[in-house]
């Protein structure tokens, strides 16, 4: 998966292992992709959750591309929600993206276009 092109100059890409879980808060200005679990907050430009991925807590970044699982809260201007994705959230979005088969419970709201 590409870059946000929001990125800071220098910002990275880190990943959370499948045999790694975070428990705390993951704060950065580039992207992770999650393979292991975290419980806690994430603050980054962009987050992907993969299939054996898991976030339980909250997550606020520019794109968020799930394919596992998360449990909680998401402010995101760009979700993608695929076929495999289990979703229980309440989720502030911009752009919203769901494939067929994904599982999504929870409240969505779109911030209203002045």
């Amino acid at each position: 998966m590409p870059m946000s092109t929001l990125s800071p100059p220098g910002a990275g890409r880190s990943l959370i292992a499948p045999d790694l879980t975070i428990t705390g808060d993951v704060k950065g200005g580039g992207s992770i992709e999650v393979q292991g679990a975290i419980d806690g907050k994430v603050d980054v430009q962009g987050l992907t959750i993969g299939h054996e991925g898991r976030l339980k807590g909250s997550a606020r970044a520019e794109t968020v591309e799930l394919r596992g699982r998360i449990d909680g809260k998401i402010s995101c201007r760009d979700l993608t929600i695929r076929s495999a994705a289990q979703l229980k959230a309440d989720v502030n979005y911009v752009t919203l993206h769901i494939d067929s088969g994904a599982q999504v419970e929870g409240r969505f709201t779109r911030p209203k276009t002045a």
